[in-house]
């Protein structure tokens, strides 16, 4: 049994976020993590040059113990490659995580979900933080905190300058290539016409770097985004500790999973498994940041609440867009995340969010599984199209869903998903008008690409233990303590009140420092 001031479950982004105001303050903290770490390393060559050439690339792209053919049920390609495979492996099953009609993405991994994300970062407007119950000021420090430890790109003076709202910290944008360019040129162009629509475009704000950084080295943009960046440019949580242990408060645990926690007294317990061992953790205050489906398994059975709880979960969609200009264009490498981002309007107070990815680096099977046609065919017609082609995507606010958890009797969380009736109607509507204005754009959205995604595929999840200003059983107050746990917070997803349609990552890290910062300022002794 190990004794601390403050113990943190969880080493990803709210985690990390959490720590450091707490640190700063003297306190002493304890983070602990489930411990995966990668055994499988992202390439290091250009996509373009690697793949006609690099004889191992099957450890990268199908694995050794065949990892990618293995999930080729899964939605996103980032569950098949092989370099993320710690990141998400054995967590459903160690949480005893049950998924009904719910894709249940979380992670074991020091760093979280952070090493395997799509790097989109924004800050939510006054109004968009209207639901939370606290003022908007109260998130300024945790902004610029976690921005400034990030490091972003993306920064432009463009439609999308206030949408993203993170300009004061972003370096210019990383390089465009050729397609994105022609859309952009054309939607300049014709910018009254397409904006009148509700549809507004600009460059993406990323999480990451376009210069060195300390140990971390900038984008070099050869395509291999989706495989992991040799070069750490991409933020990941884990690119924290290092200074989180320059404290000498600090200590880190990895391979501890949490069962419960229990009070005895003035101290909390966390009970769990440390590699397999049984292992006691105990603190004065406890902090859930193991990612909002582990935080909210934990929370339950500490509570012994059987009650079911509503998540939050975007809807979303992908798509294909197709360059009829740019028809036979050589494919070059280049950064493999979103280059284009839009907002749109879809009426009815409901706006949505997307990004648009260039096809290099991409596999051709990830197209293939989605083509109207024999495999064969949908290969040759691919090979000659994909080099002018952008992949999409669309999310939606996250009040459309409603999927539920509930612990069982046996300590299990059994997840429902499902989404509203009127998210369909709203999917059609933005099929439509992403159809139009792509098309003033200079691109043609394929017939049948759309295609809409199942309810937890955003990996956006929250909402669990909502923050309230009277709280009651099953949420969290303003600070994120939970309702009944006197002591033990949560910081991560589970205690959103709303899920927007925007990138949350950066809000995440922000209330996290926000609450962080309330437990060191608060009295008592830790």
């Amino acid at each position: 049994m190990s004794d601390c001031g403050v113990l943190i479950i969880g080493s990803g982004p709210s985690g990390t976020s959490a720590a450091f105001p707490l640190l700063k303050s003297g306190k002493n903290v304890i983070m602990a993590d489930g411990g995966n770490t990668p055994s499988v390393f992202p390439p290091e060559k250009p996509a373009l040059e690697s793949w006609p050439h690099d004889d191992r690339q099957w450890e990268w792209k199908i694995g050794r113990d065949f990892h990618a053919l293995r999930h080729m049920i899964t939605a996103s390609p980032k569950l098949r490659v092989p370099v993320h495979a710690y990141v998400f492996e054995d967590f459903a099953k160690t949480h005893r995580i049950i998924a009904e009609n719910f894709i249940a993405v979380g992670s074991l991994a020091t760093g979280g979900l952070s090493n395997a994300w799509g790097c989109s970062v924004a800050r939510l407007s006054p109004g968009e933080l209207r639901a939370f119950p606290f003022a908007p000021e109260e998130l300024e420090d945790g902004y610029a905190a976690a921005a400034q430890r990030m490091g972003m790109s993306g920064r432009a003076d463009d439609d999308l300058t206030t949408f993203f709202g993170v300009d004061a910290w972003a370096g210019p944008p990383l390089p465009m290539e050729a397609l994105h360019t022609h859309i952009l040129h054309n939607y300049t162009q014709k910018r009254n016409a397409v904006t009148a629509t509700g549809f507004r475009l600009g460059r993406t704000r990323v999480a990451v770097l376009g210069e060195n950084w300390e140990n971390r080295l900038k984008c070099d943009a050869v395509g291999n985004c989706l495989w992991g960046c040799a070069r750490n440019a991409q933020y990941a949580s884990v690119y924290d500790l290092p200074d989180l242990k320059k404290f000498p408060t600090f200590s880190h645990e990895a391979g501890f999973i949490v069962e419960e926690i229990v009070r005895a007294g003035k101290t909390l317990h966390a009970r769990g498994m440390l590699r397999g061992t049984p292992h006691t953790l105990s603190a004065t205050k406890i902090i859930l940041a193991a990612g909002v489906l582990a935080s909210t398994r934990i929370a339950l059975k500490s509570l012994m609440l059987r009650r079911e709880l509503p998540v939050l979960s975007c809807p979303t969609a992908a798509f294909l867009l197709w360059l009829p200009r740019l028809f036979g264009i050589q494919p070059k490498a280049t950064f493999g995340f979103g280059q284009l981002s839009y907002a749109i309007d879809l009426g009815d107070d409901v706006s949505g969010y997307g990004s648009t990815y260039c096809t290099t680096g991409i596999p051709l099977s990830e197209f293939i599984r989605y083509m109207p046609f024999a495999r064969p065919y949908s290969a040759m017609l691919l090979r000659g199209l994909l080099s002018s082609c952008l992949a999409g995507n669309l999310y939606l606010p996250g009040n459309f869903s409603t999927s539920t958890v509930r612990l069982k009797d046996d300590g299990s969380l059994l997840i429902s998903g499902g989404f509203s009736e009127k998210s369909s109607a709203v999917m059609r509507r933005a099929a439509a008008k992403l159809r139009s204005a792509y098309w003033a754009c200079g691109a043609v959205l394929l017939p049948t690409s759309f295609t809409v995604g199942m309810p937890g595929g955003d990996i956006h999840c929250s909402g669990t233990f909502p923050m309230r200003s009277q709280p009651v059983l099953g949420t969290t107050s303003p600070s994120g303590e939970v309702h009944g746990l006197a002591g033990v917070f949560i910081a991560d997803g589970a205690c959103l009140p709303e899920l927007s349609e925007k990138p949350h990552l950066l809000t995440l890290m922000a209330n996290a420092h926000r609450i962080g910062r309330h437990i060191a300022e608060s009295q008592g002794e830790l």
